[in-house]
């Protein structure tokens, strides 16, 4: 193509070699070159952003297509490549049904490759896909492939089995609960616990479960309420959806938060057909929310059945004991009436016996003791007279013997007392001093005497 000429002289404005384009004819020639350029249409892959609805009665669905790219000639550099595009309501009948036969439904953060026409569009001078076609089996792949990948790191580092290993409560009626409140999930979920007729005690998480800010709230709510000490386990409900929806279940971020926590974690997460990470990792998997409500319903119904069971078995048992151990008192109370009965009657006997004994003793014991007295009264008569004469004697031979021992004999016999002057016997010459004034006792009178010198020999 030559370079276009700009001496601005007198050519005229429609040259055929050189043309000028209206705004309007260059759209044109721009949808025609890509129409011949692509007239098969085109596929592209990339992930959805900014997914709205628009039109008068917002029957249409427009969104951007981006992909994070490297530097290259391709791209123009590096950065983030977008593509916007359009769906049509026709185009989305038509798409519907492949989309529910897959599970599927458009949302942001989806992974697409979608079929489509390129086409200017001349009312925003911009350029466009309008989609017509979908594959959903590279979304599907590219759900598999990212949970399989979780999966294997979860493997690799010990944690995929860590939760179940936690001991489950066999009453657990205190509840932390991961939902969005207001939801069919978490009405089904409460409804079947408030009508249990048991005591459950919910610590609840109002959380979104769906939706680009999901994984973050879903993985703090299970933090938040694993790290309290008063909850038996933590559930993490959401109701039935699309399988790219139930994707977020997927993330890493939320299965190390279940398989981190500390608690017994339930899922209950809407979907029969496929398991997710968060299911995998869990301790306990139930589809749906109201599983996961009957689950604890169960447990709790189980144990009070056990319990009630082992009251009855332990009130049978007791029972039955009472009943033998009343019968063997019963029968020990008649022995017991049996035998006192005769110890009754023998001690009777015995009694009776020792009455008749001990009416006889006394006279028996007084004839006994009368014949003593009369043996000792003969003893007592026969010796008297040998017992006096025998005293008598003795009695004399005292009377001698004191005669022998009388002052007055002494003193008749040549023995005299001597006293001081306070009446004293003096004994030895330690026992006067000079001047003093003794007297002495003689048979026939008493002689009084000074000390002139007291003499020791």
């Amino acid at each position: 193509m030559s370079q276009p000429a700009f001496d601005f002289g007198d050519e005229p404005f429609d040259d055929p070699s050189n043309p000028t384009y209206t705004v309007g004819e260059l759209a044109h020639a721009i949808n025609d070159q890509l129409r011949r350029g692509f007239s098969d249409g085109v596929w592209v892959r990339g992930e959805i952003s900014g997914l709205r609805y628009g039109g008068p009665h917002r029957p249409h669905l427009y969104f951007a297509l981006i992909e994070d790219s490297d530097a290259d000639a391709g791209s123009g550099g590096g950065g983030k490549a977008v593509v916007n595009v359009s769906l049509f309501a026709p185009m989305i009948r038509n798409l519907t049904p492949l989309l529910k036969k897959n599970r599927l439904e458009l949302a942001n953060g989806m992974k697409v490759r979608i079929f489509g026409h390129l086409d200017y569009y001349a009312r925003a001078g911009r350029l466009g896909l309008k989609m017509a076609g979908i594959d959903p089996r590279f979304t599907l792949g590219e759900l598999s492939q990212a949970r399989d990948d979780v999966v294997r790191r979860l493997v690799a580092s010990g944690l995929f089995d860590a939760n179940r290993r936690h001991h489950l409560s066999p009453v657990p009626l205190r509840v932390g609960v991961v939902a969005s409140v207001g939801t069919a999930a978490w009405h089904d979920f409460h409804h079947e616990l408030e009508h249990s007729g048991f005591g459950f005690r919910l610590a609840v998480c109002d959380t979104r479960v769906q939706g680009e800010w999901a994984v973050g709230m879903v993985s703090a709510s299970i933090r938040t309420l694993t790290a309290r000490r008063d909850l038996d386990c933590v559930v993490v409900i959401r109701g039935g959806g699309a399988r790219n929806e139930l994707a977020t279940f997927d993330a890493e971020p939320i299965a190390l938060a279940i398989a981190t926590s500390p608690v017994p974690i339930l899922t209950g997460l809407g979907h029969e057909v496929d398991r997710s990470v968060a299911d995998e990792v869990a301790h306990t998997a139930l589809k749906t929310p109201t599983a996961c409500a009957g689950r604890l319903i169960e447990l709790v119904a189980t144990y009070l059945s056990a319990t009630e069971e082992r009251w009855s078995a332990i009130t049978a048992n007791v029972r039955s004991d009472l009943i033998d151990t009343t019968t063997r008192l019963s029968d020990r109370a008649h022995r017991i009436a049996r035998r006192t009965h005769a110890a009754v009657e023998r001690a009777d006997g015995r009694l009776d016996t020792r009455v008749e004994r001990l009416r006889d003793l006394p006279l028996r014991q007084l004839a006994a003791g009368q014949r003593h007295v009369n043996r000792i009264a003969v003893r007592i008569s026969s010796r008297a007279p040998q017992v006096l004469a025998s005293e008598e004697r003795n009695l004399d031979f005292a009377v001698s013997r004191l005669a022998l021992l009388d002052p007055v004999n002494l003193l008749s016999r040549g023995w005299s007392i001597t006293r001081d002057s306070h009446g004293a016997i003096v004994r030895s010459t330690g026992d006067v001093t000079n001047d003093m004034i003794i007297t002495t006792q003689l048979a026939d009178g008493i002689v009084t005497s000074r000390i002139d010198d007291p003499t020791e020999n």
